[in-house]
């Protein structure tokens, strides 16, 4: 079921989303050759919990009662999504890293109080919002760069497609539209999804025309909340399991990059939630 959220929850999501953002980007700003991605996990859990917050990926259940360990996704290389931040990995120059995080806020009372709206969905009563870069560890080369900016680029043009009353074909179409002709592949086994309520609800947000493979069209109406994440690949788009029961990979080794915005749908269009 497709949740349509009102104007007190978008509230109570936006101030969330900006915490969100803001995290974000300083986690990003300590990345560089010779950090760990355990430095970046610690640091992550600290600035959420200062915020009033908690970290949504960490403890979730991924399937058959295997839990996620680590609030951050740190994703280096050919590593599409889910890399562990811990176990310790220590960023080489050259790499690229992909830095995903959710968050429920708020969950602590003193940040419960400034809003009317709490998910009934949640213990906690907090919304969840999620975010995602790919970001270079150093100097890479122009095709490197080339990845992260269609990529990038993919995004914003989802975010376009993003409006009352289009369709989520619409949207992926746009993005595997843009995103071959740069010469990448659009990731089909991974999708975008819906959020705020749950870390993850319905619909499924495809980063490609889907309607022709006989899935369902939907449309967007005002007050749904979507987390749009293009992956794209530099090789072929095919995936699997990473070693560490967690990641998945590009099956051929090629790079990939990964960026992510919560998005609100309103009656003018839209409202990036983590911006």
């Amino acid at each position: 079921m497709i949740t349509i959220n009102n104007r007190e929850e978008l509230i109570a999501l936006r101030a969330g989303g900006k915490i969100l953002s803001r995290i974000l980007k300083q986690l990003a700003a300590e990345v560089k050759p010779g950090v760990s991605t355990a430095m970046l996990e610690n640091l992550a859990n600290q600035l959420i919990a200062k915020a009033g917050g908690r970290p949504s990926f960490k403890n979730y259940e991924v399937a058959n009662g295997r839990f996620f360990p680590n609030a951050l996704c740190a994703s280096i290389n050919n590593e599409i999504v889910h890399g562990l931040s811990v176990p310790g990995r220590v960023l080489k120059k050259g790499d690229i890293i992909g830095l995903d995080l959710g968050m429920e806020y708020p969950v602590s009372e003193t940040e419960a109080r400034k809003f009317s709206a709490r998910n009934r969905q949640s213990v906690l009563g907090g919304f969840y919002t999620d975010m995602a870069i790919t970001m270079p560890v150093g100097k890479i080369n122009k095709k490197i760069k080339k990845l992260l900016a269609v990529t990038r680029r993919a995004l914003d043009i989802a975010i376009k497609e993003a409006k009352p009353n289009g369709t989520l074909n619409q949207l992926g179409m746009a993005v595997q539209n843009f995103v071959e002709r740069e010469g990448f592949s659009v990731v089909r086994d991974l999708v975008g999804h819906g959020v705020g309520h749950q870390v993850h609800e319905d619909p499924e947000v495809f980063n490609y025309e889907f309607v022709s493979y006989g899935i369902r069209d939907t449309v967007l109406k005002p007050g749904m909340v979507i987390a749009i994440e293009p992956m794209v690949n530099i090789g072929k788009s095919d995936t699997k399991s990473g070693s560490d029961g967690f990641s998945i990979i590009t099956a051929d080794g090629s790079l990939s990059a990964h960026f992510e915005h919560t998005v609100a749908i309103t009656e003018k269009g839209n409202i990036i939630i983590t911006e």
